[in-house]
């Protein structure tokens, strides 16, 4: 399956467990497995698996590119988390060309792939950011979350942690009922709900600057699609994307 941004299928860390050492020959290493020598039979090597990142999907719809100026940016505070990394793709656009052209609408940027439902499972912890309409998702991303039925049904995305961030054209237009809405779609997979809160300290309460973003995730105003986002709006989806990551790993140590 295609990957964006350089990704490699995630990998789930196996338990940490300690066996007592009763005089038995260590198992050998193979391609990344071992070989129990009392068994022989193969199993993952836990310290090659340790090795690798804990992946974090971004997983973003933008049709002027202030919800992917948000989840560029908070792929560098998954990235500033050692042991995680982030990666960026983008649900499928369900707009025809025409349409797209007539709203003005740049173009997408090839080298972050679309996403297909499955790959979902690969990812330790998921973002997702999109616009709002009406104070709920954009039907882009609507539309990629009801192609996750299988997923549903198996319940493959159960107790995975994920969060959300968001674009609004005005101040009073869903930064925090676009999140509060998406969160349906979490607890019909058994999702983990990640919030912000206030633990971006002093940011999220400075009254000086107009400023997108909630206790529920980071946000931007995009106005009437010309506003770029503030360095405040910017740096509150970095740190969104190392909080995330700080939890994602935290889990992955107690499991």
């Amino acid at each position: 399956m295609g990957k964006g941004g350089g990704c490699v299928p995630s990998k789930k860390k196996s338990s940490s467990v300690v066996a007592e050492d009763h005089g038995r020959e260590a198992p050998l290493p193979i391609d990344g497995q071992s070989v129990d020598s009392d068994t022989n039979v193969m199993s993952e090597n836990p310290m090659l698996r340790s090795m690798e990142k804990l992946k974090i999907f971004i997983v973003f719809y933008s049709m002027y590119g202030h919800v992917e100026g948000l989840a560029r940016r908070m792929k560098k505070g998954v990235d500033g988390v050692d042991g995680v990394e982030g990666v960026l793709y983008r649900v499928p656009e369900t707009l025809p060309i025409e349409v797209l052209e007539a709203m003005k609408a740049p173009p997408k940027d090839d080298s972050i792939l679309e996403i297909s439902a499955t790959e979902l499972v690969e990812a330790d912890g998921v973002l997702f950011g999109f616009p709002t309409r009406y104070g709920c998702m954009a039907a882009q991303m609507k539309a990629f979350f009801d192609s996750t039925g299988q997923l549903w049904k198996e319940q493959k995305l159960a107790g995975k942690p994920a969060g959300f961030f968001v674009s609004t054209g005005t101040q009073g237009g869903g930064q925090e009922t676009t999140a509060w809405t998406a969160i349906t779609q979490l607890a019909h997979h058994g999702m983990l709900f990640v919030p912000i809160g206030y633990t971006f300290g002093a940011g999220m309460f400075k009254m000086d600057t107009v400023r997108g973003g909630s206790p529920y995730g980071a946000g931007v105003f995009a106005g009437d699609g010309t506003r770029k986002p503030t360095d405040t709006e910017m740096a509150l989806a970095e740190h969104q994307g190392k909080y995330m990551a700080a939890v994602v790993k935290r889990l992955a140590h107690d499991f």
